[in-house]
């Protein structure tokens, strides 16, 4: 299970924190000693795409950590003052160089162990010249029979092309909401 317990120290005044339940709350909370500041923690959002050219998917092969040198969608986590749409857009320039026309959300995975939310988008890649930034070491375009299903960073990923897949075979492309372990 997450860790909830984080914050050890007042993001106000820096004095030492203790967790409790306000007295208009229903959950713990980090509260101030000194100062009586409520400080909640909320979990992360992961925002991303699955860019397609023709029958092929664009990964990236990671150049960080954790789980570097292994593929993964472009994605990354959502930066204040940014949509969810804005966000997957802006990983995938950072990510992997490459220009998008963005379609509709895909796939919404809540990963609670972790306190993360990991949303994908549809995309379809405008051309084929990539330009991967410092986390990338390449992007690559992959049929369905080539993705390296074994060397995917996360299991996120893996539950969203599989689901891609599906969808395409089908011929009808829905939102998937699911919660990963």
């Amino acid at each position: 299970m997450f860790d909830l317990r984080r914050i050890k120290h007042c993001r106000v005044c820096g004095a030492p924190t203790q967790y409790r339940v306000p007295a208009d709350d229903n959950r713990d909370r980090a509260i101030c000693t000194a100062c009586g500041e409520v400080h909640y923690e909320n979990p992360l959002n992961v925002v991303g795409t699955v860019p397609v050219w023709g029958e092929q998917v664009l990964l990236c092969r990671r150049n960080i950590e954790p789980r570097y040198g292994f593929w993964t969608l472009p994605a990354g986590f959502m930066e204040l003052g940014e949509s969810t749409a804005e966000g997957a857009i802006r990983e995938t320039v950072e990510e992997a160089g490459a220009r998008i026309e963005l379609q509709e959300l895909f796939t919404l995975l809540n990963v609670v162990r972790v306190g993360q939310v990991h949303l994908f988008y549809r995309a379809r890649l405008q051309d084929t010249d990539f330009a991967p930034g410092p986390e990338t070491i390449e992007a690559q375009l992959f049929h369905e029979h080539e993705i390296p299903w074994e060397q995917l960073a996360f299991r996120t990923v893996r539950e969203t092309l599989q689901r891609y897949f599906e969808d395409r075979r089908s011929g009808h492309f829905q939102l998937h909401v699911a919660d990963i372990g």
